[in-house]
């Protein structure tokens, strides 16, 4: 059982950097490619849809336990020590109430399924045509 409690720390300092980069994303003093990349990050880890959907076998919680962490670490280099100093203490504050659900992220996600859906689709009729 000590494993389950372990992954639960992981996955509230998981939250909490993400909550960290979402505020230091807002900060006007941020560098822009800090909040480009923090942006890009964020909206994926709060997207309610996975880029590689959860019911895919060992690839569908790639993106949970490697993609977003990794994504999180860059971002962390990027932003000043001071912005990240203020944004984790506003993040402490937050983590008790909802994290935001970012609904744009997610339709991004599903358009580009879609849009890979529909090559893959116009492929596979171009080949039986053939």
């Amino acid at each position: 059982m000590k494993i389950f409690s372990l992954w639960r720390q992981w996955a509230r300092k998981l939250e909490l950097e993400a909550l960290t980069l979402y505020f230091a994303c807002r900060n006007p003093k941020t560098p822009w490619y800090a909040k480009l990349w923090g942006a890009i990050v964020v909206a994926y880890a709060f997207s309610p849809i996975d880029l590689i959907p959860d019911f895919i076998p060992v690839l569908g919680l790639l993106d949970d336990l490697v993609l977003i962490p990794l994504g999180m670490a860059v971002a962390v280099k990027l932003i000043p020590v001071p912005i990240l100093i203020e944004s984790r203490r506003l993040a402490k504050l937050k983590i008790d109430g909802n994290k935001p659900v970012n609904w744009i992220a997610g339709g991004i996600v599903i358009a580009i399924w879609a849009i890979l859906f529909a090559i893959v689709l116009i492929r596979i009729i171009d080949l039986l045509a053939k």
